[in-house]
């Protein structure tokens, strides 16, 4: 498996992301193939978006006063939080556990890293309609068929540190089922699925770090991955899991 990384430019509110990506390949050269994988880290798509904020004109509520203090962290920042994530779970310290888009996610995947100073970034509003625009883009101006994938950094229970999670996939089946195959003993696997689309945003997410690295899209190349023109929306569906099936769902009480 290859990850080539991209360097890219400062990405700024309103930027064109899709000119910029197309301007790197085009400059390092690269030569895209059938079936790459194209990695984006959503803040620029939300930055493309403009879905940034102003901490300093959002007014906390009560209950944002509230979630502050028993978080530690801004009053502004909590109330954002309240406004972005689908509900509240617990936390800890600087950091509230959150449901979002069915995603398990801190702060509702409100961030202030590589934001602007008393700004914070929320997530793309429209992470369905991106990875079909790029994946549709490609094709069009490299003559290939990609996947692509919006990632963002995630946690894992009781392990530290920060992983890629993909959030919206297109144009390949993100879980490989392995239930009912052979084990090497002969056992038949009963509930065994490898979800290859998180896989892959987490390699991805080594080479794009998590400070000043500049390189928001990697390209994953090699990899054991089908193509599908099924939706988005299908493709994504499948990386979830419901809570009543979720093996951590019990394990704090």
């Amino acid at each position: 498996m290859e990850l080539i990384p991209l360097k890219f430019p400062l990405i700024k509110p309103k930027d064109d992301i899709l000119k910029i990506l197309a301007d790197v390949i085009t400059r390092k050269k690269i030569r895209l193939k059938n079936s790459d994988i194209i990695v984006v880290a959503s803040k620029i798509l939300a930055l493309s978006e403009n879905r940034i904020v102003d901490l300093r004109k959002v007014k906390p509520t009560k209950k944002a006063k509230v979630l502050a203090k028993k978080y530690s962290i801004g009053p502004a920042f909590a109330q954002i939080v309240l406004g972005e994530a689908d509900k509240i779970i617990g936390g800890v310290p600087k950091a509230i556990l959150t449901l979002k888009d069915n995603v398990l996610i801190a702060n509702g995947g409100v961030d202030q890293s590589n934001a602007p100073r008393k700004f914070a970034i929320l997530w793309p509003k429209n992470s369905y309609v991106w990875v079909d625009r790029i994946k549709k883009y490609i094709k069009n101006k490299f003559k290939v068929n990609v996947g692509v994938i919006v990632r963002d950094s995630n946690c894992h229970p009781l392990r530290c540190g920060t992983f890629g999670v993909a959030l919206v996939i297109a144009g390949f089946e993100g879980v490989q089922d392995a239930r009912g195959k052979l084990d090497l003993y002969g056992r038949k696997i009963s509930i065994t699925q490898e979800n290859v689309a998180d896989n892959l945003a987490s390699s991805a997410t080594i080479i794009m770090g998590e400070t000043k690295e500049k390189m928001p899209i990697v390209i994953i190349r090699n990899t054991p991955i089908k193509l599908s023109n099924k939706s988005p929306r299908y493709l994504t569906k499948q990386l979830i899991m419901s809570q009543k099936e979720c093996l951590f769902k019990d394990y704090n009480k």
